[in-house]
């Protein structure tokens, strides 16, 4: 039986004083202030209106590319008009002052980079480009807007060929070096901060039993259950902005 984890900012304050090496680790939680919807929440995640199997699979991006970019345009052209929130910045702030080693996260959204992190490890890649998944010629999203044909598929002006989102897809696995990077941080870490994160999908949720096995603390900032709550030293539950609004005060 795990222990019961402190619910208190000055207390997650504390464990970011003493640690000599913090890293965090985001999920989808961190974006919703910004108006992106998660994956999970009963009633409003992006996957109970489609089947991620049937439009982000790696199989559908092959096999029917018009349908995929049916899925995948509308969501990057909202994806790209979304400004970080105050959550984003906290974590910005905390690197800034020396307190944040890195930011591992599972978000493609760039509100990190954008919010003035400056070490971002992406495990499952960014909006930031595509790439032609014949030559691998590189675009902006700006780019690929141009770059669609008449029946809505996203063509490369180097060589013809399909052009995809620089984003892991379902059937794919997370780019080696991003997983690798990561595993390496979490394990070094003193405390390693986990916001907005179920900690159900793997490997990232391997993360911080990593952290746990070399004796590193987790703290816990997420409104639902993980798979952590037992081993954390914190959990906070509130709003995301709030709680780490509260978190840069205590600090000072």
């Amino acid at each position: 039986m795990g222990r019961r984890p402190a619910s208190d900012p000055e207390r997650l304050a504390e464990l970011v004083r003493a640690s000599r090496s913090t890293v965090v680790l985001t999920g989808a939680g961190i974006s919703v202030p910004s108006g992106i919807p998660d994956f999970r929440t009963p009633g409003k995640g992006m996957w109970e209106k489609v089947d991620p199997f049937e439009v982000a699979h790696i199989d559908a991006f092959r096999s029917d590319p018009a349908r995929f970019w049916r899925f995948y345009r509308p969501r990057f052209a909202e994806l790209g008009s979304k400004e970080p929130n105050d959550a984003h910045r906290a974590v910005a702030e905390l690197e800034r002052r020396g307190l944040v080693e890195a930011v591992v996260t599972q978000n493609i959204d760039r509100l990190h980079r954008r919010a003035g992190s400056r070490r971002v490890i992406e495990v499952h890649g960014s909006i930031e480009t595509s790439s032609c998944a014949q030559c691998q010629a590189k675009y902006t999203p700006e780019e690929v807007e141009n770059l669609f044909d008449d029946a809505g598929i996203a063509v490369c002006t180097a060589c013809g060929g399909n052009v995809r989102p620089d984003v892991v897809l379902f059937g794919e696995f997370l780019p080696e070096r991003a997983i690798a990077e990561a595993q390496e941080l979490c394990e070094n870490a003193e405390l390693l901060l986990c916001i907005g994160s179920s900690l159900e999908v793997h490997p990232v949720a391997g993360l911080p039993a990593a952290t746990l096995e070399r004796g590193g603390e987790v703290a816990l900032v997420t409104k639902g259950p993980t798979p952590y709550d037992g081993d954390a030293a914190v959990k906070l539950t509130g709003d995301v902005v709030d709680e780490l609004g509260a978190l840069l005060r205590a600090l000072g």
